[in-house]
Protein backbone atom coordinates (compact mmCIF):
# COMPACT_ATOMS: atom_id res chain seq x y z
CA UNK A 1 0.00 0.00 0.00
CA UNK A 2 1.05 3.23 -0.78
CA UNK A 3 1.25 5.97 1.73
CA UNK A 4 0.64 9.35 1.08
CA UNK A 5 1.67 11.05 4.13
CA UNK A 6 4.93 10.34 6.48
CA UNK A 7 4.61 7.86 9.00
CA UNK A 8 5.09 9.30 12.88
CA UNK A 9 6.51 5.48 13.57
CA UNK A 10 10.34 5.78 15.15
CA UNK A 11 12.51 2.66 14.53
CA UNK A 12 14.65 1.76 17.86
CA UNK A 13 17.92 0.02 16.50
CA UNK A 14 18.65 -1.44 20.13
CA UNK A 15 16.28 -3.63 22.46
CA UNK A 16 15.14 -2.50 25.49
CA UNK A 17 16.85 -3.81 28.87
CA UNK A 18 16.93 -3.02 33.02
CA UNK A 19 19.80 -3.11 35.43
CA UNK A 20 18.49 -5.59 37.86
CA UNK A 21 21.74 -5.84 40.27
CA UNK A 22 25.05 -7.61 40.31
CA UNK A 23 25.86 -11.06 40.85
CA UNK A 24 25.80 -11.98 44.22
CA UNK A 25 25.54 -14.94 46.88
CA UNK A 26 24.45 -14.68 50.57
CA UNK A 27 27.68 -12.72 51.76
CA UNK A 28 28.67 -10.49 49.11
CA UNK A 29 27.96 -8.91 45.76
CA UNK A 30 30.25 -8.93 42.79
CA UNK A 31 30.11 -5.02 41.39
CA UNK A 32 32.04 -6.32 38.29
CA UNK A 33 28.96 -8.39 36.59
CA UNK A 34 25.66 -7.03 36.24
CA UNK A 35 22.44 -8.88 35.38
CA UNK A 36 20.27 -7.91 32.62
CA UNK A 37 17.37 -8.63 31.96
CA UNK A 38 16.28 -7.92 28.42
CA UNK A 39 12.63 -7.04 27.14
CA UNK A 40 10.72 -9.85 25.56
CA UNK A 41 13.31 -12.50 26.13
CA UNK A 42 12.02 -15.06 28.89
CA UNK A 43 14.13 -18.29 28.60
CA UNK A 44 17.59 -19.72 28.22
CA UNK A 45 17.96 -20.31 24.40
CA UNK A 46 16.35 -17.15 23.50
CA UNK A 47 19.42 -15.41 25.18
CA UNK A 48 21.71 -17.22 23.01
CA UNK A 49 21.25 -14.10 20.22
CA UNK A 50 22.61 -11.89 22.74
CA UNK A 51 25.81 -12.97 23.92
CA UNK A 52 28.31 -10.75 22.73
CA UNK A 53 26.61 -7.74 21.90
CA UNK A 54 26.96 -4.34 23.26
CA UNK A 55 25.13 -2.66 26.40
CA UNK A 56 24.87 1.19 26.87
CA UNK A 57 24.11 2.90 30.35
CA UNK A 58 22.94 6.31 28.65
CA UNK A 59 22.49 9.27 31.47
CA UNK A 60 22.05 12.54 32.33
CA UNK A 61 24.86 14.10 34.09
CA UNK A 62 24.85 17.57 36.03
CA UNK A 63 28.25 19.21 34.09
CA UNK A 64 28.00 19.45 30.78
CA UNK A 65 31.71 18.16 29.11
CA UNK A 66 33.41 18.54 25.45
CA UNK A 67 31.97 16.03 23.10
CA UNK A 68 34.56 13.53 22.18
CA UNK A 69 36.03 12.69 18.17
CA UNK A 70 34.74 15.47 15.84
CA UNK A 71 31.50 16.46 17.10
CA UNK A 72 31.41 20.11 17.89
CA UNK A 73 29.79 21.91 21.61
CA UNK A 74 29.28 19.96 24.63
CA UNK A 75 26.86 17.40 26.22
CA UNK A 76 25.39 16.24 29.68
CA UNK A 77 24.73 13.05 28.44
CA UNK A 78 27.36 10.04 29.26
CA UNK A 79 27.33 6.35 28.75
CA UNK A 80 28.86 3.37 30.05
CA UNK A 81 29.37 0.72 27.50
CA UNK A 82 29.35 -3.19 28.25
CA UNK A 83 28.62 -6.47 26.47
CA UNK A 84 26.30 -9.65 27.45
CA UNK A 85 28.85 -12.11 28.84
CA UNK A 86 26.55 -15.59 29.24
CA UNK A 87 22.96 -16.17 30.66
CA UNK A 88 22.09 -16.20 34.43
CA UNK A 89 19.75 -18.75 35.26
CA UNK A 90 17.24 -20.19 33.16
CA UNK A 91 14.50 -17.03 33.11
CA UNK A 92 16.41 -15.46 30.19
CA UNK A 93 18.43 -13.01 32.57
CA UNK A 94 21.73 -12.08 31.15
CA UNK A 95 25.06 -11.43 33.09
CA UNK A 96 26.91 -8.50 31.32
CA UNK A 97 30.69 -6.66 32.12
CA UNK A 98 30.69 -3.02 31.67
CA UNK A 99 34.11 -1.21 30.93
CA UNK A 100 33.31 0.46 34.68
CA UNK A 101 31.24 -0.86 36.69
CA UNK A 102 27.87 0.65 37.23
CA UNK A 103 26.68 2.96 39.77
CA UNK A 104 24.02 1.72 42.46
CA UNK A 105 21.68 4.19 41.54
CA UNK A 106 20.95 3.02 38.37
CA UNK A 107 19.57 -0.78 39.97
CA UNK A 108 16.47 -0.60 38.18
CA UNK A 109 17.51 1.73 35.22
CA UNK A 110 16.72 1.12 31.49
CA UNK A 111 19.45 -0.01 29.20
CA UNK A 112 20.03 -0.21 25.19
CA UNK A 113 21.14 -3.57 24.35
CA UNK A 114 22.38 -3.19 20.96
CA UNK A 115 22.11 -5.25 17.69
CA UNK A 116 25.25 -5.62 17.17
CA UNK A 117 28.22 -7.16 16.60
CA UNK A 118 26.54 -9.31 14.22
CA UNK A 119 26.80 -12.99 14.89
CA UNK A 120 24.41 -14.39 12.10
Amino acid sequence: PVMSEKSSVTKRLYAKGKFMGFQRNHHYQRHGTSIVRIEGVTDKASTEFYLGKRIAFVYQAKVAKANKGHHEGSSKVRVIWGKVTRAHGTSGAVRAQFRVNLPQKAFGASLRVMLYPSRV
